[in-house]
């Protein structure tokens, strides 16, 4: 199975242009000790690091690319804060596409790498990411490179690549299908806002075919960059561009982009806004690898941290069934890997000081 599965539901896409390495059809599972240590009996993960470059962004790019190839283009213009570059390098080089990418400032050794393993041409620009008139910008130069003939341009948002987006929905369908139970809340990070505006639709769509009531769609963001977030809380139509300080990969985004969409998608469903601290983040990546084995970099644990804030609100009841989005693989940041484990050792050691070494 790939997202190809629902090609009838989001894409016009003609099937021998439909590309794919095998991304969708990602793992739900239950916790087992958060879940129960947080007070809620049924709460589940949606393990869409497992998808093929390691993050949900293989949905968006499989989309995106395969409408490129469908269209006859051959250049591929993009922004990426690591993920969305990591995941159109891969499906580029599959397709024989050309791939350039403007990366933020501060994305991590680790997805520039996998960029660069993939063939992609990178630029990394100063202020990229944490300065929203650096990063209105940088659309604007890319959006003129986008229009060429042989080129498009490609950015994990409904603003800018609606038909890549279409692909991100598929993720909001596998969730009303995989769930033993109507799910009842779907807890998204954010950045733009663009996952939560296509989980949102996903499940709204599927939920009304099958004539049960959609699940409650939450927008969760670091303090850092609060451009939705505090807006859909607090009743406001649209967002707001901030100067953005989180440390927290994948989420720095200056600018609103989807944001006021996912106030008109969530707000309906009886979905909110909960803003989580970097130290909060780090703490539920620790904990979703040392108490469930799920290993994600920081921004796949920050649904996790929005719905411990929620239930400790009593926004969400013990029964009820929950899902948090973890979005990308540990190995993409390999720096907040290294913080997490920065105190645990591991000694060179003989041969016969192995039973010591483990009696400490």
């Amino acid at each position: 199975m790939s997202i190809w599965t629902y090609a009838n539901r989001f894409s016009s896409t003609p099937r021998e242009h439909q590309l794919t390495l095998g991304e969708g059809a990602t793992p739900l599972v239950r916790s087992r000790s958060i879940g129960p240590q947080l007070g809620i009996e049924n709460l589940f993960f949606k393990l869409e690091m497992v998808n093929p470059t390691g993050s949900y962004k293989d949905r968006f790019a499989a989309s995106a690319i395969s409408d490129m190839l469908a269209q006859g283009k051959t250049h591929c213009v993009a922004t990426s804060s690591g993920n969305t570059g990591a995941a159109l390098a891969g499906y580029c080089a599959s397709a024989g596409i050309r791939c350039q990418i403007v990366i933020v400032e501060g994305a991590p050794t680790g997805k520039l790498s996998q960029m660069l393993a993939y063939g992609a041409q990178l630029c990394r620009v100063r202020g990229f990411g944490t300065d929203p008139e650096t990063s209105v910008q940088v659309f604007e130069t890319l959006s003129e490179l986008g229009q060429r003939p042989e080129a498009a341009l490609q950015v994990s948002a409904f603003r800018y690549s609606p038909r890549g987006m279409s692909g991100v929905q598929t993720l909001g369908y596998e969730l009303v299908e995989q769930a033993e139970m109507p799910v009842d809340h779907v807890f998204c990070p954010a950045g733009g806002g663009g996952l939560t505006v296509a989980v949102a639709r996903g499940c709204r769509e599927l939920a009304s075919e099958q004539g049960i009531s959609p699940a409650k769609v939450h927008c969760v963001q670091p303090e850092g960059n609060d451009t939705i977030s505090s807006p859909l809380r607090n009743g406001d139509l649209q967002g707001r561009d901030v100067d953005c300080t989180t440390k927290v990969s994948g989420l720095q985004v200056a600018n609103v982009i989807d944001g006021n969409e996912v106030i008109a998608e969530c707000r309906p469903l009886g979905g909110t806004g909960y803003v989580v601290t970097d130290q909060e983040v780090y703490t539920m990546q620790r904990r979703l690898a040392r108490e469930e084995g799920v290993f994600c970099e920081p921004a796949g644990a920050v649904a996790l941290a929005g719905a411990a804030k929620s239930i400790a609100l009593g926004e969400v009841q013990k029964a009820e069934m929950t899902v948090c989005l973890v979005t990308g693989s540990g190995f993409k940041d390999g720096a907040s890997v290294q913080k997490m484990v920065a105190d645990d050792p591991c000694p060179l050691i003989g041969v016969g000081e192995i039973a010591d070494c483990f009696s400490a």
